[in-house]
């Protein structure tokens, strides 16, 4: 019987993120140029396969096909996969799970992830009708749900009712990952944040105000999924394993919300639970996550349902300082969505990425020993969660 393939996680690079003239085509080539020179021993025609994340790229960058298209120009010539992937926030996160499973399965030995989103515009206003199209269009989108800070406005309210959540608990949300992403070149925004400023900031939709939100992105990234014995080959570094990793996806329309109310995730909960089975450890092994803080309320949700406090217990968790370096569970150490920005398909690659560097010990900020880290998006009208778990063993 063959032995067991294992897919590593070996290189990463991403471009600059923000407001960019650069076309989609443009950033990918920059993340890609960064992710290869991170792995000088890989050359492009080593790489056979290509996965590319995006959701926006056929209505703002007017290029549907996308995956050869790209591929060619970072001179990639995929024999085993090439495809575009569009789970929309989730896409980065669910390209590399994809990539794990083709390179298990050996149908392809090395594929790079890529993706991302030229969001901005000629006119900016057409970005949020576009966002339109990112849910139920016979349904919620007549309503006008598809644009987020609405809806996570309600999600915080109903929190905040349940639980006793504070604008102020909030707020250390947005203070802790605006300061992991002021040393971050990458980041959209590079600014220290104090909690008065946090608090004082102007209304967006109450109770969620400027700095709760992330910003509207162009970015790219990329990453390396090789299997064990190509990356033996390729790096000295400590290999990073894909661990496992799940996608659950419950409900589309808002009528249909599988949790007791708006704050009630269960649909992470499961993700959760599948994704923590597969990779054989459990939330209290995790030493350091990339969670979705795409809103404030989101990060405080996500802490509780992906079990690092009790359900009820997310406020008071990241306002004791838990998410931060020396808390119980370092989350977002690069920024998060909140300073880095989110171009939507990119995401979870930048997550990917720094959670890479955190296991081999050469992340900006370094959580000591770290062994075991995840990531997890949402997506669209909060109807997907897409987690995956990484480690420095394989597992057994």
């Amino acid at each position: 019987m063959a032995a067991k393939r294992n897919a590593c996680i070996i290189a990463g690079g991403m471009c600059k993120w923000g407001v960019r003239e650069a076309s989609l085509v443009d950033m990918a080539q920059e993340a890609a140029k960064e992710c290869l020179e991170d792995i000088p021993a890989l050359k492009p025609k080593d790489i056979d396969g290509f996965l590319f994340a995006t959701s926006y790229a056929g209505r703002c960058s007017f290029q549907v096909n996308t995956a050869p298209v790209i591929a060619e120009r970072l001179g990639l010539k995929p024999t085993s996969i090439c495809a575009r992937v569009d789970v929309l926030c989730a896409g980065g996160s669910t390209a590399i799970l994809m990539a794990k499973g083709l390179v298990e399965s050996g149908m392809a030995d090395i594929v790079m992830v890529a993706g991302g989103e030229k969001l901005y515009t000629p006119q900016k206003w057409e970005v949020f009708y576009s966002e339109l199209a990112s849910i139920d269009h016979d349904w919620d989108a007549p309503n006008g749900l598809g644009l987020p800070p609405p809806f996570f406005a309600l999600i915080a309210k109903e929190h905040m009712k349940h639980y006793g959540t504070t604008k102020e608990q909030l707020a250390w949300v947005s203070v802790v990952n605006y300061n992991y992403g002021a040393e971050n070149p990458k980041a959209q925004f590079q600014k220290k944040l104090t909690l008065e400023e946090a608090l004082g900031a102007p209304p967006v939709v109450p109770p969620l105000t400027l700095y709760d939100c992330c910003p509207i992105t162009d970015g790219a990234a990329a990453v390396i999924i090789a299997c064990e014995e190509k990356a033996k080959d390729l790096t000295d570094r400590p290999l990073v394993y894909i661990r496992g990793g799940a996608q659950a996806s419950l409900h589309s329309v808002s009528a249909n919300w599988p949790g007791e109310h708006l704050a009630d995730w269960a649909h992470l909960r499961v993700a959760a639970k599948r994704a923590y089975e597969m990779a054989k450890v459990g939330p209290e092994e995790v030493d350091v996550a990339e969670t979705h803080d795409c809103f404030s309320i989101s990060e405080v949700v996500e802490v509780e349902e992906l079990g690092f406090c009790k359900k009820g217990e997310g406020g008071p968790f990241v306002e004791s300082g838990q998410t931060k370096i020396g808390g119980k569970i370092p989350i977002n150490t690069d920024g998060g969505l909140l300073s880095c920005g989110h171009p939507f398909g990119a995401t979870g690659i930048r997550q990917g990425i720094e959670i890479m560097r955190q296991l081999q010990g050469r992340a900006r900020f370094q959580v000591e020993g770290a062994e075991i880290g995840l990531t997890h998006n949402l997506s669209g009208l909060n109807v997907e969660h897409t987690i995956v778990i990484y480690g420095r063993e394989p597992v057994k």
